[in-house]
């Protein structure tokens, strides 16, 4: 297992549709072990390959108490199948934006198709903090960023803020 780097906005990588996963196999599980270890340091309660740089159809995600021990959850080529109309606003962050929070809305439940590292194929319904995390990941393996889901000028002011700070480490 390895930690690795956390890609961040400006990175154009964000932006790319992840390739479905076709074969899970020894590359898949380091890949996963990877991610888990790499969303625990940070630390943060989701992750998508992407924001390691690899665009593979991967998430992991535990949201267990800090007092609880880990639940580590793997989600291979998530697709949610089914939302709700019921809508619910919370805020959220993001690891490939660091110390950035906005409130975002999204549908409060949804139901979602994928993979596990065996290969089995499952389907899960979700809300709370679970239907937000797992859309959240699912929008980066998609390309989209949860700053897509608040408005022009809010999204637009981070952008700018977070590519001045890009131009400074580069200088």
């Amino acid at each position: 297992m390895a930690v690795r780097e956390i890609i961040t906005l400006p990175d154009k990588r964000l932006r790319l549709n992840s390739e479905p996963v076709k074969r899970i196999d020894a590359t898949v599980r380091k890949l996963v072990d990877d991610m888990f270890e790499t969303m625990y340091g940070a630390p943060g309660i989701g992750l998508a390959a992407i924001q390691i740089g690899v665009p593979a159809r991967v998430i992991t995600m535990d949201l267990s108490k800090k007092d609880s021990g880990h639940e580590p959850r793997v989600f291979i080529n998530p697709e949610i199948t089914w939302k709700s109309d019921e809508k619910s606003a919370s805020e959220e962050g993001c690891l490939s934006i660091p110390e950035y929070y906005e409130e975002v809305e999204r549908p409060a439940k949804v139901k979602v198709k994928y993979l596990d590292l065996d290969g089995k194929a499952h389907e899960v319904e979700a809300a709370g903090l679970f239907a937000t995390c797992l859309q959240h990941e699912i929008d980066h393996i998609n390309g989209v960023l949860f700053i897509d889901h608040i408005s022009k000028l809010k999204r637009d002011r981070v952008i700018k803020k977070f590519a001045k700070a890009a131009k400074k480490v580069e200088a």
